[in-house]
């Protein structure tokens, strides 16, 4: 049964860690929310079980407080969940930036939590809300714009609204169907992500080094397990694709010698890297949240985080909204996210491609900046700030 159409009747599109952020957000407003997924998910089980998942995001302060206004984060903390209380970047053992959550009187920087976690926990809260889930398994064949209300088609099914937000990802159908384009490029590395059970206490700290053939870092999920980032050539990692967690194994500590303990490979896969950014954040009454506006380098795990940021954008300008689906307040979303989110996207590649380049003047450059870095307090501590609660300070 449809929810009668009203100035505040919002669909999101895509049930992933933002989708479900934006509609309980939009709905704790008492707006009316209903939610359209290809994958349905029974959020208790996925809470309950002890299937660890790979997929893990690094949830910086911010991200932490909208989960905990959201009522997810109570429930992540009774289950795994590491915070972490250092990150350190480093290209050679003696030139290192480390950033302590002691140096800015926090007791941590941020949290390593399974992104089917955070989706579960997020999904707990749709009953409290009256939000509906629509499984919906077919494509997008249509949208219909009017003046006061956007039609989703999909084959004989039918949903309309006074707003409909696009958070189903960097491969976005509604984004195409809209006509929105976007710019950027895949990077000619790959990532592969391997997630380790090792025989070592909890970890805090979280790092990443930056090696000639690619960056790696190591996340400290709650132990026993962690989960390695290896970005390499595409075709060295697309040998690793049928290797058993043995065999892989010794690739691994040729790469990552210093890990704290012995381990045991438990799964690892192998994904491109992408950067994109949407031409526009809006169309009409289609808005784009998440990875369907921006597709970030992976290299320090803020894509979320970004994503998380849209949320609270967007929702703050909605708040008094009469119209949700208003052109105007669209746009002053756009103008809200997208110097913000270019700015991270630019940082992520500046440290990617100035950390890869072997130029001999660069690599003594790079050497001075993370000594000189490391030995200064103010400008440390700001971006410190900045990385762990999006805003300048």
């Amino acid at each position: 049964m449809m929810k009668n159409m009203t100035q505040n009747n919002v669909i999101v599109v895509g049930g992933g860690m933002v989708g479900a952020a934006m509609a309980i957000k939009l709905a704790q407003q008492g707006k009316s929310v209903r939610i359209i997924e290809k994958h349905l998910i029974d959020p208790s089980h996925v809470l309950s079980n002890d299937n660890v998942d790979i997929r893990v995001s690094a949830i910086n302060r911010f991200s932490e407080k909208l989960l905990d206004g959201l009522g997810a984060m109570p429930i992540l903390r009774k289950g795994r969940i590491a915070p972490y209380q250092q990150l350190e970047a480093f290209e050679r053992g003696d030139d290192k930036l480390l950033f302590d959550c002691a140096d800015i009187n926090t007791t941590h920087l941020g949290h390593l939590i399974e992104n089917s976690l955070i989706q579960a926990s997020l999904w707990m809260q749709f009953e409290q809300y009256d939000i509906e889930v629509i499984e919906q398994k077919q494509v997008v064949s249509k949208i219909e714009h009017n003046a006061d209300s956007i039609t989703l088609i999909y084959g004989e099914q039918r949903y309309t609204a006074s707003l409909v937000v696009a958070a189903d990802g960097g491969q976005s159908q509604l984004r195409t169907k809209a006509n929105i384009g976007v710019t950027g490029w895949q990077y000619q590395q790959q990532c592969m992500g391997v997630l380790i059970k090792l025989d070592a206490p909890q970890q805090i700290k979280t790092w990443q080094q930056f090696t000639p053939s690619g960056p790696l870092a190591f996340l400290p999920m709650q132990a026993p397990y962690a989960n390695l980032i290896w970005y390499d050539d595409a075709n060295t990692l697309n040998t690793f694709k049928g290797l058993n967690g043995t065999q892989l194994k010794s690739h691994i500590l040729a790469k990552f010698p210093g890990l704290a303990g012995d381990f045991e490979v438990q799964s690892h896969a192998v994904f491109p890297i992408t950067r994109q950014h949407a031409n526009n954040y809006s169309y009409g009454r289609l808005v784009l949240v998440g990875d369907a506006a921006h597709t970030i380098n992976p290299l320090a795990g803020q894509g979320v985080n970004l994503g998380f940021q849209d949320v609270v954008a967007l929702a703050t300008i909605l708040n008094d909204a009469t119209d949700v689906g208003c052109a105007l307040k669209l746009q002053e979303y756009e103008r809200a996210r997208r110097k913000a989110n270019l700015l991270m996207m630019s940082m992520m590649d500046a440290c990617y491609f100035g950390f890869s380049n072997q130029i001999a003047p660069l690599k003594w450059a790079r050497s001075q900046f993370l000594k000189m870095a490391n030995n200064t307090g103010v400008v440390k501590n700001w971006v410190l700030k900045y990385a762990i609660s999006g805003e300048f300070s």
